[in-house]
């Protein structure tokens, strides 16, 4: 299991993070001298259509000396392609684009399924996009859009009930567990115990990002990542 502590940029700064930990190069220097081997880094500003933190995003990757995974809505082919010449290890393709199966495909034949996650935002097993973007969300189930995801050749999935994340509720696991069957599946969303972490290896997932319970210091990055070796 792979932990992926959150780096989540909004003006610039680190959201959530104490006014003294909001720098995000000084963030991610941390989590590297913590052992992290993966982080994930997330504009939100770009995923919400409020303006752009880029500098920041190509500073974080320059500076990085592990694999950034970026996320937050990504949903536009140029997008992330430009995210991957900048360095970008992995991009997480924005829920409501993942669902458009032509662009799914051309991602993949483009960029391969290493390079690319697919994000699921679920709300009652129904995909529900947090972020806006260029594709209208269907109205489908996740589990069907996992298996048919799966079937065009993707393998890694980021899952995240929309109504947990930031809430430090817990994981939705059992939502988590029925996208599956071949596919890696990363959880984000409700992670606020090192019990949690537990929870979320013992389900045999593949991955959890981790961000407001760090900020909150409910538990370090060492003993977190100590929790799911």
């Amino acid at each position: 299991m792979e932990l992926y502590p959150a780096i989540d940029v909004e003006g610039g700064r680190v959201a959530r993070a104490p006014a003294a930990d909001a720098d995000p190069l000084a963030a991610l220097e941390r989590y590297q001298r913590a052992g992290a081997r993966w982080i994930h880094f997330v504009d939100l500003d770009r995923a919400y259509a409020r303006g752009d933190n880029g500098a920041v995003t190509r500073a974080v990757l320059a500076a990085a000396r592990i694999p950034v995974q970026i996320g937050g809505g990504v949903a536009t082919e140029a997008g992330i392609a430009e995210l991957v010449a900048w360095g970008a290890a992995r991009v997480v393709v924005g829920p409501a684009a993942a669902a458009d199966r032509a662009m799914v495909d051309r991602l993949l034949a483009r960029h391969g399924a290493d390079r690319l996650a697919l994000g699921i935002d679920a709300k009652g097993g129904r995909l529900a996009p947090r972020a806006s973007g260029p594709h209208a969300a269907p109205d489908i189930a996740v589990a069907e859009l996992a298996q048919r995801l799966r079937a065009q050749g993707a393998r890694t999935i980021v899952y995240t009930d929309v109504a947990r994340d930031g809430a430090l509720r817990g994981p939705d696991l059992a939502g988590a567990r029925t996208l599956g069957n071949g596919l890696e599946v990363i959880i984000s969303g409700g992670i606020a115990s090192l019990d949690d972490l537990r929870a979320v290896r013992a389900a045999g997932l593949s991955g959890a990002i981790v961000g407001r319970a760090l900020h909150e210091a409910r538990f370090t990055l060492a003993e977190a990542l100590a929790c799911v070796a």
